[in-house]
């Protein structure tokens, strides 16, 4: 698979890179004077990588067996267009919460405020000006401005999921500039709050307690110091063993866009029956409105869910394999940073390795990612091949975003009573 397409996933890693690069030079310059500018270009940082990783694993589908089996790829190049667009769209919110997850957010955000910081202090030496700082390089809070720009752009994102027919064709970018505005803000306000609530939760005096109780337990007893460091030393190892690959699984099954047929085993007991009653009693109308509110947020952790079920039905065995394999890839990064540095020999850190250090990222970038992005889609192929026909439904239409038929249904009249009969008539999952 690798061998067959190594040119166009070099290429198309590449250019995500440099576009990655130039977007946050140019938010970085609109973000030194107002820090809502250069936020509303950062999402498009992001989405670089995004667009660059959904053509690298759209170019190995004819190496997919499986997948071309279940989901044969348009002919025609207007739908393939159509195709990308809407991969590109359902992978925004798994990606962007893997991009901050794994701290690729906030290295931006670095780069965008040394950037920004950069222009304004040239700026003042040029003009002999003192520019404020209020408003200015990252400052994003909940506040007037914010708050309206998320809800605008979410709304402007339903609005073209709702009358996506009728819309011009220059309205798909557009679509996934605000479906991309409104989780980047989304996502950095929630990671801001994170943090500040992580550090009020460091100086309280609990913390100090528990540090107090670890030192009085491990003081007298060091063995039970070096078993307490080593579950630390585990848990945080094995978070990112485990997670690092099951999340890249689940972005590529988004992408992909095979949803599995699975629905879950409905509950028992009188709570949930009287939930199903009552909501059964609501108007067919009434719960129409409800499905066009709610549905566009659902429908965008409805293929994440259809990945993790697709994982769990693929087996132990399978998975296992599988991340054993992606921490080969891990192990494989810094083996190639050392052997890149060797290749190169010694060199004067200041004038040299200061500057072209990023290449040096670079080239390990293109030596590692299109393994990884090679690796992760042989996997899913393998773990549609677990899958019997029975069991897997095709989203061929719309293969990123399982809500958009859903919304084209209710606009015929046919809205939430379909949907419950569509589950209805779909066999459980025996997990």
């Amino acid at each position: 698979m690798f061998a067959a397409h190594w040119p166009a996933l070099l290429a198309w890693y590449l250019a995500g890179a440099l576009a990655n690069y130039i977007v946050i030079e140019l938010a970085g310059f609109v973000g030194a004077y107002t820090a809502i500018g250069g936020l509303l270009i950062m999402p498009l940082a992001i989405l670089a990588p995004l667009t660059a990783y959904v053509a690298m694993f759209l170019v190995l589908r004819d190496a997919m067996p499986q997948l071309e089996e279940l989901a044969p790829r348009a002919l025609d190049r207007r739908e393939r267009r159509r195709q990308f667009a809407r991969a590109v769209l359902g992978g925004i919110l798994p990606f962007f919460a893997f991009y901050a997850a794994w701290g690729f957010l906030r290295g931006d955000m670095v780069d965008y405020t040394e950037r920004a910081l950069e222009v304004r202090r040239t700026a003042s030496q040029v003009s002999g000006i003192v520019f404020e700082s209020a408003g200015t390089v990252d400052r994003l809070q909940f506040d007037a401005v914010t708050i309206p720009t998320i809800v605008l752009a979410f709304a402007g994102r339903w609005a073209y999921k709702r009358w996506n027919s009728r819309m011009p064709r220059w309205a798909a970018p557009a679509a996934v500039y605000l479906e991309a505005v409104w989780v980047f803000l989304t996502v950095y306000l929630i990671s801001d709050g994170l943090g500040q609530i992580s550090a009020w939760v460091q100086t309280r005096q609990a913390m100090v307690w528990l540090g107090d109780f670890r030192a009085g337990l491990t003081g007298p007893f060091a063995p039970v110091g070096f078993v307490w460091d080593g579950v630390e030393w585990l848990v945080g190892e094995a978070g990112g063993i485990l997670l690092l690959p099951i999340a890249w699984l689940t972005i590529a099954g988004v992408i992909y866009g095979q949803a599995v047929a699975a629905a879950a085993p409905r509950l028992a007991g009188r709570i949930p029956e009287r939930v199903r009653t009552r909501y059964g009693s609501i108007p067919a109308r009434a719960r129409r409105r409800l499905t066009d509110v709610g549905g566009s947020l659902v429908a965008r952790f409805r293929p994440i869910g259809a990945a993790f079920v697709l994982m769990w039905r693929a087996g132990p065995v399978l998975i296992g394999g599988y991340v054993l394999l992606f921490t080969g890839v891990l192990a494989l990064e810094p083996l190639v940073a050392v052997g890149l540095t060797r290749l190169v020999g010694p060199r004067d850190l200041v004038s040299e390795w200061m500057v072209f250090g990023e290449l040096l990222v670079l080239a390990v970038g293109l030596v590692v990612e299109p393994v990884r992005v090679a690796l992760v889609a042989g996997a899913y192929d393998r773990t549609l091949a677990r899958l019997t026909v029975a069991s897997v439904q095709l989203e061929t239409q719309q293969p990123a975003l399982g809500a958009d038929q859903q919304i084209e249904d209710e606009r015929a009249g046919s809205g939430g009573d379909d949907e419950d009969d569509r589950h209805r008539d779909v066999a459980p999952v025996r997990l």
